[in-house]
């Protein structure tokens, strides 16, 4: 991706949020200045990666799959001195524009639609050696209700309601095409996006980024890097 999508997209989701009456914490708001003057007491924040992540998982095909992510709370699995057993995001996708397909390892996690559109989804249970088993049913609570779908079978989930992925679920979701853009709400297990992901087919959870300008918001993976620069 170029630094001007990754603006551009958060700007997007900006207005999105806005528009469904969604408030963001007061760092959503931060330039890099911001960041720096006051770098000194935001080390949760940078350690648990709350904020702004933007990714195409280096397809370079961000209309089509990729997303905005807002991380508002998140603990840290190997310090527990953080206090902090949950996490929460929101997840931003415009119509047509969805995930790849992966499962977590140790995340348990509540994909809720917010609001906006239809979220849609699939999902297939794992095998031993975490291939994608095309075959089998997977059973799924959707609101606390048991539902026993066909691998691969396009599940919908309107706004209000949710569905809960364990860990070794391979899923992917989208914002169904021609419903609207999409505000996903997402409350798990406490994350970590730098090794509780498998995609299949394998892929980086973060994209490199042309810089063709400058950085408006910082990304959660891009604390140390660009504040200390």
């Amino acid at each position: 991706m170029k630094r001007s999508e990754v603006n551009a997209a958060i700007k997007w989701a900006k207005k999105l949020l806005k528009d469904n009456n969604i408030s963001l914490p007061v760092f959503a708001d931060w330039k890099k200045e911001d960041w720096v003057k006051n770098y000194g007491i935001t080390e949760m924040i940078r350690k648990t990666m709350l904020g702004w992540d933007v990714t195409d998982f280096g397809l370079n095909d961000f209309k089509r799959i990729g997303g905005v992510l807002f991380t508002l709370r998140n603990g840290d699995q190997k310090d527990k001195s953080i206090g902090v057993p949950y996490a929460e995001k929101y997840i931003l996708l415009a119509d047509g524009q969805g995930l790849p397909t992966h499962f977590h390892y140790t995340k348990t996690e509540d994909i809720i639609n917010r609001a906006g559109g239809v979220l849609a989804l699939k999902l297939y249970n794992s095998k031993e050696d975490e291939s994608i088993d095309y075959e089998s049913d997977v059973t799924v609570y959707m609101d606390g209700i048991r539902h026993t779908v066909k691998a691969g079978e396009t599940i919908t989930v309107p706004v209000g309601c949710s569905i809960t992925l364990t860990p070794y679920m391979y899923h992917n979701f989208w914002a169904l095409e021609g419903k609207g853009d999409l505000v996903v709400g997402e409350v798990s297990s406490v994350n970590d996006d730098n090794v509780d992901n498998r995609f299949n087919p394998v892929l980086p959870r973060f994209g490199d980024i042309e810089e063709d300008e400058e950085t408006v918001y910082p990304l959660c993976n891009e604390y140390e890097r660009l504040l200390k620069s």
